[in-house]
């Protein structure tokens, strides 16, 4: 994909996470699912050419292009690390730990993954169920979870990560189309998916929580959102701030969660009282903003 369609990826709350992370001349921040890298252009623009940022993604198609981005990386203060975020406690430079004042958290899936029909992500663009962020590594993939597992394990698969309420009916699909061939196309997913799921529901598209539901388990997604919390909550500086931007309700309980636990443990304060969400301007120019919901936690310890 072309660097020019890759940009159309827009950063939320944008706005938002420079208020509460309020970056200045020489400071370090981490985007830990830097993704198309537009929050980390306008802390880069902040912190300058003494700051520093380290931006973290998972993608290797993803961390190619923004290496090619000559504009994002001419001024040398930018950090790229293939890595998952899970794993942010031991991908850090060792020489920043505990001076870094700002970690972002940006969970929701990018624009590039949507646009690029065969990694499998878009209900609306045909392409193989793959659903890997990281297509070239290990582990198993939605095509795998559709053809081979139990019908049962897949209607509580939609039902826990996609909190899909025809679960069942969904699942008894699948079992009956495979019968027949292998269900390899998401085109092949989504007619399954109609013909059993036939009620309208407004704006959401009948495939949109069985497609969430396998991305969920094909990344693993909800674990690696603990353990990055976690990291991420070790390596900041005293008075450092974690920002998670989630965007369904399966991701903000596990941020919600960690926050008021760290809190009650007296080594954090919670800076977000109730979750901030876009303004109107932007959830009109960016449907992504919709659904996005902004927590913020700082470090006191």
């Amino acid at each position: 994909m072309e660097i020019e369609n890759f940009e159309i990826h827009r950063p939320v709350l944008l706005k938002e996470v420079l208020e509460i992370f309020d970056p200045e001349p020489g400071e370090i921040f981490i985007d830990a699912t830097i993704n198309g890298g537009g929050h980390a252009r306008a802390i880069l623009e902040r912190v300058g050419l003494v700051g520093r940022v380290i931006g973290i993604e998972w993608d290797s198609e993803l961390i190619r292009l923004l290496k090619s981005d000559a504009v994002l990386t001419k001024a040398g203060n930018l950090t790229l690390i293939h890595a998952n975020y899970r794993d942010i406690d031991t991908v850090i430079p060792h020489e920043i730990r505990g001076s870094i004042k700002g970690i972002l958290f940006d969970f929701g899936y990018s624009s590039y993954h949507i646009a690029s029909a065969q990694r499998g992500f878009s209900f609306s663009k045909d392409g193989t169920l793959d659903m890997r962020y990281n297509k070239h590594g290990a582990g198993i993939t939605a095509k795998d979870i559709i053809n081979t597992w139990p019908e049962e394990s897949i209607a509580d698969l939609l039902q826990e990560y996609g909190e899909e309420r025809f679960a069942r009916r969904i699942a008894n699909r699948i079992a009956a189309a495979r019968k027949t061939s292998a269900i390899t196309k998401t085109s092949e997913l989504v007619r399954i998916i109609e013909s059993a799921v036939r009620s309208p529901r407004g704006r959401i598209h009948p495939a949109t929580r069985t497609f969430q539901a396998l991305r969920i388990r094909v990344n693993d997604e909800l674990e690696n959102i603990r353990n990055g919390l976690l990291g991420a909550a070790s390596a900041l500086r005293p008075g450092g701030i974690i920002i998670a931007i989630s965007f369904h309700s399966l991701e903000d309980r596990i941020v919600k969660d960690f926050f008021r636990r760290m809190a009650r443990g007296g080594n954090a304060e919670i800076i977000t009282k109730k979750p901030v969400t876009a303004a109107r301007e932007e959830r009109e120019q960016n449907p992504r903003a919709r659904s996005a919901k902004l927590r913020a936690l700082r470090i006191t310890k």
